[in-house]
């Protein structure tokens, strides 16, 4: 159906304002759910943290949450996104405790990489002897429990919340999900951590599933598969404000080529996360931001 629309609605600010709304960022302390979770704070939303350091979620909600305007990072927490318990204590807490009737976004973005072991070599026994030493049945366990059953759990802990939105806002599909899988996921080499990748394959297809699945509740499901961002996960360390500093220089030393020569930035990974909060029209999409890969 054609639609006009006023020139004046189609300011950024309008477009792309997410004032009023209430949001849940797992793994949101440092890293990539620390940009999602300021994009969406600095655009006017309550925007919930947890993971799994309470200290950690405190210091990002403090640094981080803007100085003005109604938008806010609030710590809430902790909680282990492999725990049913956690993720149900934390549902009762944001609906009971905070008061909160919906939510428009939930985040899932808490991951681990795991084990790393390089196939570099062609001798079919010096490869079976390096791999069957440094990676276990356990750790894979491990990386597929926490990047890819937590993401499904979740996202169902909080589906009546997600629902609730379109009744908040009287819109259809305004409760919706950002998968932060990775360009992992999608690529075809194993970059040395062959359970990373596949777990992070299996978080890109379970977001397909989710799209289709959970459509029927007026719920949108979508991915971002980041390339190279400055996180803990990619350099090991974070400071005391969550953040991690990820050189040019390392990024070109990697085993894969970067087209763009350097790491995402926080401006990047937010123009992302609000491209697919507030796009209605958009469900079961995996939104590269990999500088190229």
């Amino acid at each position: 159906m054609e639609q006009n629309v006023d020139t004046e609605l189609l300011k950024a600010e309008r477009l792309f304002s997410v004032e009023g709304w209430v949001c849940l960022v797992t793994g949101g302390g440092t890293g990539i759910g620390l940009m999602c979770a300021q994009a969406l704070a600095a655009n006017g939303a309550r925007v919930y943290i947890t993971g799994r350091r309470k200290h950690v979620l405190d210091s990002a909600a403090t640094a981080h949450s803007p100085s003005g305007g109604p938008g806010q990072i609030i710590p809430i927490g902790p909680c282990d996104v492999t725990s049913k318990s956690d993720l149900d204590a934390l549902c009762t807490e944001l609906s009971t405790k905070r008061g909160e009737s919906h939510l428009n976004v939930l985040v899932c973005n808490a991951g681990i990489s795991g084990p790393k072991a390089h196939p570099d070599t062609s001798d079919a026994i010096a490869l079976r002897a390096k791999l069957w030493e440094k990676e276990d049945p356990a750790s894979w366990a491990d990386v597929f429990n926490t990047n890819v059953s937590s993401v499904y759990f979740t996202t169902v802990g909080f589906l009546p919340m997600l629902q609730a939105a379109a009744r908040q806002t009287r819109q259809s599909m305004a409760g919706n999900v950002i998968v932060i899988s990775s360009m992992s996921g999608i690529m075809s080499g194993a970059q040395g951590h062959f359970s990373y990748n596949a777990a992070k394959g299996g978080a890109v297809h379970l977001t397909r599933l989710m799209a289709i699945e959970f459509e029927k509740t007026g719920i949108r499901v979508n991915s971002i598969a980041p390339g190279c961002f400055p996180s803990e996960m990619t350099t090991g360390e974070s400071d005391a404000r969550g953040k991690s500093n990820l050189p040019d220089e390392m990024v070109q030393k990697k085993r894969h080529p970067v087209p763009a020569a350097r790491a995402g930035s926080d401006e990047e990974m937010a123009q992302a996360c609000l491209f697919l909060a507030k796009n209605r029209y958009v469900s079961g999409e995996i939104v590269a931001v990999d500088g190229g890969c």
